[in-house]
């Protein structure tokens, strides 16, 4: 299983950002897709995920301004995040996941400027 994020970049407080991943290889109709960030100096915590039928789940810290969804290609995923915060700043990674899997991509940088 292979993972591609992209769309990290640097941006000021305030601004949106829409990350993007892709997953290829052997998964699991019933998998579960999501975003994780690990802050300098931080643990790797959950920002969003969404399984196949649509349903979310978001962090407290980015709940009302962030917004994940899946592609019309088979396992992708984009995560739009609006109202950036200094905060939000990390390396984002995405995973795809199912029953006892779990798989990583490398993960992308997000930057946010005050």
């Amino acid at each position: 299983v292979q993972l591609q994020a992209s769309g990290g970049g640097l941006v000021q407080a305030g601004r949106s950002l829409t990350l993007s991943c892709a997953a290829s290889g052997k998964i699991d109709s019933g998998n579960v897709m999501g975003w994780y960030r690990q802050g300098p100096g931080k643990d790797r915590v959950m920002v969003a995920d969404i399984t196949v039928d649509g349903t979310a789940n978001y962090a407290d810290s980015v709940k009302g301004r962030s917004t994940i969804s899946r592609g019309n290609a088979k396992n992708t995923a984009y995560l739009q995040m609006d109202n950036l915060k200094p905060e939000d700043t990390g390396l984002y990674y995405c995973n795809v996941r199912w029953g006892v899997v779990s798989e990583w991509g490398d993960g992308t940088q997000v930057t946010v400027s005050s």
